[in-house]
């Protein structure tokens, strides 16, 4: 993927700042990244509705699987944006200091993230300071740890970090045939807490007497692809018409892998779609690839999808794509206020329904809650209108948050 000296087309935000004091981006990456968003929260609706992840209507079931495209979308443009902020950081300093520059902002920021899913949104998801018997780790501190280790990868040459990347992502399922699906040949006790936290995930004892850390999201696979992102970063160089060619390609060869994976049941995925068809209809066991980990047909399925909607995105405009891409724009600032945003409105609705506010909605999700009280469980629709409803309150301050951003320097703006 070599860079050309063509300068890309970039959208700029219909803002009433002046021109001169606001970022110039690129507007197909924060429609991607905006859709990501609101999806995401259909998920984290569903975490205090009571419904079970994947099953067993088909209703359910693509409640959840539609979200399952947000994450690898979330990280692999986390990637590109480090690789997007690299080049302004290079074409303001010279020699070596802009790398040095991009690999304090990913170390950084990366330990921030880290601190913020311990303290700040572990509260945000469970409404508790019940921190001696639960911790999560979840995608913000995969996120962290990842652009953590990014800091180090960046004085590579980009293209070896994408090869890299790349055989993160191909590989990593060679581990199925050494340890057994999930780390099964490491015996009742399972790996040690290194292992899980690398790749294997579960439940993290810290010292004798220290909480419980459940680690839902793992370091590998996602490290490969936050790489790959980045490498991509010179696809976004391109000319609009060379670019949207590129993704409309590369999307629809990772989704042809996928079928082709996936029907051979032979590499790919901890669990073979007709092992998984015992239990669901086989056009859903089909769709039901492993998250946790992320195995190759997991990202395959997902990723896929992404590219083709990032040429799509290269021609989207009006006011819907205004307001998906402002979301787009302040990722990380909507991630930290929907979920208390969502926790309140799913206390309300109780309130509503139940006349008092249900014990259940502050235990401790979304790992640790158990089972939803008897007669809790919302309909589909009710989700949906939830989701609906917590999404278009965000907008208005997600709106004079990216406005603030676009137009500000003040560089701790960066940081959420």
């Amino acid at each position: 993927m070599t860079a050309t000296s063509t300068q890309p087309e970039i959208a700029t935000p219909r803002y009433d700042a002046p021109q001169s004091q606001r970022s110039r981006r690129i507007q197909s990456l924060d429609l991607a990244r905006g859709v990501a968003m609101i999806l995401m929260a259909i998920d984290h609706v569903r975490v205090y509705s009571g419904q079970p992840a994947g099953g067993p209507t088909p209703g359910i079931f693509f409640t959840r699987w539609i979200t399952h495209f947000v994450a690898p979308a979330f990280v692999f443009l986390a990637g590109t944006g480090a690789y997007l902020y690299g080049r302004k950081i290079a074409r303001a300093t010279t020699g070596t200091g802009g790398t040095r520059a991009l690999s304090r902002f990913l170390f950084t920021r990366g330990v921030w993230l880290i601190f913020l899913e311990l303290t700040v949104l572990r509260i945000a998801w469970t409404f508790n300071l019940d921190f001696a018997h639960y911790l999560l780790a979840g995608v913000i501190w995969m996120i962290g740890w990842c652009m953590v280790l990014m800091a180090a990868a960046v004085y590579l040459p980009t293209t070896a970090i994408g090869a890299i990347g790349v055989a993160i992502i191909a590989l990593h399922n060679v581990s199925n045939f050494v340890f057994g699906p999930y780390g099964q040949s490491f015996g009742e006790n399972g790996p040690n807490w290194l292992l899980k936290i690398l790749y294997f995930g579960g439940v993290v004892q810290l010292g004798d007497k220290g909480p419980p850390l459940f680690v839902l999201f793992v370091i590998v696979p996602w490290i490969g692809v936050m790489m790959v992102g980045y490498a991509f970063g010179r696809v976004m160089e391109r000319p609009v018409e060379e670019r949207s060619r590129f993704c409309v390609r590369l999307g629809a060869a990772l989704v042809a892998a996928f079928i082709v994976l996936r029907a051979a049941g032979v590499y790919g995925d901890p669990r073979p779609w007709k092992a998984a068809a015992e239990h669901m209809p086989s056009y859903l066991a089909f769709l039901a690839a492993s998250k946790y980990p992320a195995s190759l047909e997991f990202l395959l399925m997902t990723l896929g999808p992404m590219f083709i909607v990032i040429a799509l995105a290269e021609r989207w405009r009006g006011r819907s794509a205004d307001i998906v891409s402002t979301f787009g724009r302040v990722p990380f600032f909507y991630y930290v206020l929907h979920i208390p945003t969502i926790h309140l409105a799913a206390c309300v609705v109780s309130l509503i329904r139940e006349g008092s506010v249900n014990p259940w909605l502050f235990a401790n999700h979304p790992m640790a809650a158990g089972e939803a009280p008897a007669g809790y469980v919302w309909s589909l629709g009710l989700l949906y209108l939830v989701w609906a409803v917590c999404v278009t309150a965000l907008y208005p301050v997600c709106r004079w948050y990216a406005r603030v951003k676009g137009e500000g320097r003040r560089a701790w703006l960066s940081y959420l």
